[in-house]
Parts: structure tokens; sequence; C-alpha cells
């Protein structure tokens, strides 16, 4: 495959109806808080919630009528079938998406609601593909692949130019990784313009095959079930086309990030920026926040979609705070004796930690006769502060765990 800068500017120009310009400002916060000047990408503002929008536009508006009036088709369980679905419907083109049967109700609405036939097949995305592929050849629709395609990638490039017109001497980029077709679209774009821009991936750890690939020119497929909060990016097979003919050639660097630090980076996103990112879509910040980046004077993340599933939305906050020393699981072992939990509670108070549950564990196995587990759930400030408490308590004799 290959696609260029001018392949890029003339995608600018197909889709510039059909996308939004999405915003690029400088966080105040961040900057602060890591001392160089980070620059927040929206796609999550984008139209369908992601930056898949640009890439599905620019395919199917670049198809002859012929290609248009046999309809297209695609395979995904989130923001690609989205954007295939709303791009196909603006083109008024007809649009089929193979989803997985465990796909979740919401992005199967959604992507209905865009205008597209769902049909639902198999229990993972690599038996839906194969379903996809089989109509594609039965029925003749265009298959609109979500990254190995040169119109895709060429979509997903004009980011490249936005961010290039909003942030003036654009030392970096850093960009989360699941294919390889934002990253490589931005990085064409960006080292065309200006080869000294670093661009440098983000993977997570559950899935970075990509990473190991750039790192050592191989890999090892995960062969068990996978579950991240970055679903959008666990692509466990790497593409080796993309990775020979783009990644290997214009990245920089890929560095990985815990689930923990995703987490933590959504918390971050909804507290000082406002914005809501799932899982793959704050995989960059977090590997600003936790330190794998070196940070350049002129920095821009991509927050690359905001499709973050409500039903883990409460439990992505408590391991985000957890990670930030805003919450804490503490349990303590003390003498089963009156006057016990109130001299807990009263130490816990004294340094400003606010209880939210309380439990009480009498038969714990381990535990002495006469002796209690309490565990208590605490608001904090920090880490630190959390070190505090477990060092008064430990000070007053509690057994701390």
């Amino acid at each position: 495959m290959k696609v260029t800068l001018q392949d890029i500017k003339d995608a600018q120009q197909t889709v510039k109806n059909l996308i939004i310009h999405t915003p690029c400002d400088i966080s105040s916060s961040c900057t602060k808080l890591m001392g160089a000047d980070i620059y927040l990408k929206l796609e999550n503002n984008q139209r369908t919630g992601s930056f898949k929008m640009r890439g599905a536009a620019n395919k199917i508006a670049s198809l002859t009528e012929a290609e248009k009036a046999k309809g297209v088709i695609a395979c995904s369980a989130g923001n690609h079938a989205q954007g295939v679905a709303l791009s196909a419907s603006l083109n008024n083109v007809k649009s089929v998406i193979v989803m997985p049967e465990t796909a979740p109700l919401t992005k199967i609405e959604a992507t209905q609601n865009y205008g597209a036939q769902v049909i639902l097949k198999g229990q993972s995305f690599d038996e839906a593909k194969e379903y996809a592929y089989q109509l594609a050849k039965e029925k003749s629709y265009v298959f609109v692949h979500p990254y190995e395609d040169e119109k895709v990638i060429a979509g997903q490039g004009t980011i490249g130019l936005e961010v290039f017109e909003q942030i003036p001497q654009l030392d970096q980029i850093i960009v989360p990784i699941g294919g390889g077709g934002l990253i490589s679209g931005i990085a064409i774009a960006l080292k065309s313009l200006n080869p000294k821009i670093k661009v440098i991936g983000v993977q997570t750890q559950v899935v970075d095959t990509m990473f190991q690939l750039f790192k050592n020119h191989q890999y090892t497929e995960p062969n068990y079930s996978v579950a991240t909060i970055a679903d959008g990016i666990a692509i466990k097979a790497p593409s080796k086309e993309m990775y020979s003919d783009f990644i290997s050639k214009y990245v920089d660097d890929i560095v990985t990030v815990s689930e923990g630090e995703i987490a933590e980076a959504i918390v971050f996103l909804l507290e000082r920026a406002k914005t809501v990112a799932e899982g793959a879509g704050a995989a960059a910040l977090a590997a600003v926040l936790s330190g794998k980046v070196k940070l350049l004077k002129k920095n821009c993340v991509m927050v690359c979609g905001g499709n973050i599933d409500l039903n883990i939305v409460s439990q992505v906050i408590q391991r985000g705070q957890i990670q930030r020393g805003r919450l804490s699981e503490m349990s303590v072992i003390v003498p089963d004796i009156p006057g016990s939990l109130s001299q807990l509670t009263k130490i816990l108070a004294e340094h400003k930690a606010n209880i939210l549950e309380v439990h009480h564990d009498r038969v714990k196995s381990g535990l002495n006769l006469k002796e209690t587990k309490i565990d208590f759930v605490i608001e904090t400030t920090s880490l630190e502060h959390i070190e505090k408490i477990r060092q008064a308590l430990k000070n007053w004799g509690a057994k701390v765990q």
C-alpha cells in the first residue's frame, strides 16, 4: 500500500462537508502537571463519537457509481461500524454491518440508527469477520476494511493536516494504535510537512502485539480471551502490511500502558478536561500521565474516541480514583474488643479521610482468637495521604494489610 500527502489533502477536500473540524486546545491542567505544553485533539467530538468517520467517509465517497449501487459491508463491534453506517447514509449507499452476537446492545442500536442493516453472527469478532467476507463475496458488496485500505488511511490522515494548522511548531504527537490506520495516516501527513515531528504510538499492555513487532520484529499472539477497557485497540494479530508499509517507516516509538493507567486518564479527562473518552481514546493521555513518553516542548495527545460503555463507567471511575490515590481500600486487623472501631474511625477522621464503607470479619482464615478484620473504603486526596493514614494506624497498633 502507498499513501501520500497529496492523497490526504485530496481526502480532506472529499470529507470536509461530512466531518467536523474537531478542537485541539491546550490543556492547562495537564500542561501544569507535566511541565510541557500538552494539547488535546478531541476526536471524541467527531460525528459518531470517533475518528473512524473520516476514513469511512473518504472510502465510501471515492466509490464508483457502480460500486455504490452494490452497497458496502463492514465488520465491527464499535466505532468503525458507526462510521461506515453514517458515511454510507450520507452518500445514499446501502450498508450492512456484521457484528458479533456478544456486541453491546447500545452499539447495535447506534449502528442501526445511522442507517445500517445489522447482522449478528458468531461469538467473536473473528467469526463475524469471516461471515462478512463471505457475504461480500456472495452479494458483491464492497468490503470497507477498518485500516488495511489506502482511502481509509488517507481519511484518518486528515487529522494530521488539522493538527499541523492548529499547533504551530508542533514537536510531537502521541497516538493510540489498534490496527494502525490512525497513526499511519497522521504520521504520513505530519512527517511529510515536517520530518522533525516525533510520532509516538501507544498500546495497552493487555494486547501489545504491534509494540512487540515494532521492538522485536516478531510477536506472540494471545491464545486466550482478552478483557480490556481499551477494546477499540485490542488487535490480537497486528497487520504486517501496516507495519512494513507505514509504521516501521513513519513511527518513532511505541509504548504500552496498563489498564489502571488508562482508567486514570479517563478520570482525568472527565474531571479536568470535562470530556468523555473511551479506553482506547484515553490511551495516549495515559502514556503521558504515567511518564511513559519523553515530552518535548509542544505535544499533541490524540483523544480518538468517546463511545464508552455506560455499564462500566462507574467501574472505570473507581479504578481511576484508586490509581490516583483518591480512593483506597484498606484492611486492618485489630483486637476484637469494645472501642477498637471507634479508635480506628477517630484516626481516619483526624487525617481527613472520608469513610464510604466498613465491613467486619471475625472468622477470616488466619485471624487469631479475639482478633477482627475490618475493611474500609475511604476517600483520600493522594497516594501520600494514604501512606500517612497507614502509618498512623500502624503506630496505634493495627496490622495494616
